[in-house]
């Protein structure tokens, strides 16, 4: 009996070291995602009333927890469907279109925040001033008003957390059912947690620095340097998440092209390696961003000729 025990302990904890070296690796592929989705859920929150602004983050938390105990259980069923057409003989990839499709869109929304936020400036002028006049307005239902962008940042958050689970997948679809469970899992409790809290820190950053700016001596100039950093830092936020949704999202394109794959690898060859290798990987996603952006352009405009 203590052998058995001994020996069932020894598979549990190799097995939870398997997941966590496999979660590490799918933590590192879904990086830039997290970037994104930090930066992106950090800002749909502004707007709210100080007194309501980690409510709004926990209701959406909440909601982010339900988009995954649903995107887990359907990745885990692509999967082993894949699988189950495997053994009989039919080879359909099923878990490598679904990242191309995902990479894919990352690099269309980041040409399009590209497109948006240099094209389109005086619509993201307008909407700020929106939500600026919502909270001053005492007419306004922020009730209502409060669920509009909880809903949003829902629907972002979907999105955002099926390409991390399909990204996560991609690492792990070797593996037993055992392991890619566990990993999905601790993917998005670690990413829920994660994303979430730092975003109930980001929004809350601006009323720490004003309660300290309020106090005297060292803790006033921390508090004024606390409200001058609070927007520096959601500006790299959203910098650095663009720039990760190109990186994430080309090289999953580059890993699922062979020539653009063989490329890399000559590429990477050059010192310094990682950083041509990136390069590329950057440089394929505004490529390809920006072709869907711009067959999707063309597309609504033949639709709108042909309407008239």
């Amino acid at each position: 009996m203590p052998s058995s025990f001994f020996a069932l302990f020894d598979d549990i904890a190799t097995l939870l070291d398997d997941v966590s070296v496999m979660t590490k690796v799918a933590t590192k592929k879904t990086a830039g995602v997290l970037g994104d989705d930090l930066a992106l859920n950090a800002q749909q929150v502004s707007g709210i009333n100080a007194d309501r602004e980690l409510p709004v983050v926990w209701a959406v938390a909440k909601g982010s927890l339900v988009n995954k105990a649903i995107l887990v259980p359907a990745a885990l069923a692509i999967a082993a469907l894949e699988a189950w057409l495997k053994g009989r003989g039919i080879h359909v990839p099923l878990i490598t279109p679904l990242l191309m499709i995902g990479g894919a869109f990352l690099c269309f929304e980041g040409v399009e925040k590209l497109v948006h936020k240099f094209l389109h400036k005086a619509e993201d002028q307008a909407h700020h001033d929106a939500l600026v006049h919502a909270v001053a307005d005492a007419q306004v239902d922020m009730v209502a008003f409060e669920k509009d962008k909880i809903k949003g940042a829902v629907r972002t958050d979907f999105i955002l957390s099926a390409e991390i689970i399909v990204i996560s997948l991609g690492t792990v679809a070797t593996q037993p059912f055992t392991r890619q469970l566990a990993v999905l899992v601790a993917i998005a409790l670690i990413m829920t947690v994660g994303v979430y809290g730092l975003v109930g820190a980001i929004v809350k950053l601006d009323d720490v620095g004003l309660h300290l700016s309020r106090r005297g001596g060292a803790r006033a100039a921390l508090g004024r340097g606390i409200l001058a950093f609070a927007p520096k830092l959601m500006k790299f936020l959203s910098i650095a998440g663009t720039a990760a949704m190109f990186l994430v999202g080309g090289g999953i394109l580059v890993h699922g092209i062979p020539v653009l794959h063989h490329w890399a690898e000559a590429a990477k060859a050059l010192p310094p390696g990682w950083l041509w290798e990136n390069l590329f990987n950057a440089g394929v996603g505004i490529v390809a961003g920006g072709l869907i952006v711009a067959a999707l352009g063309l597309f609504k405009r033949l639709r709108g000729g042909g309407g008239h």
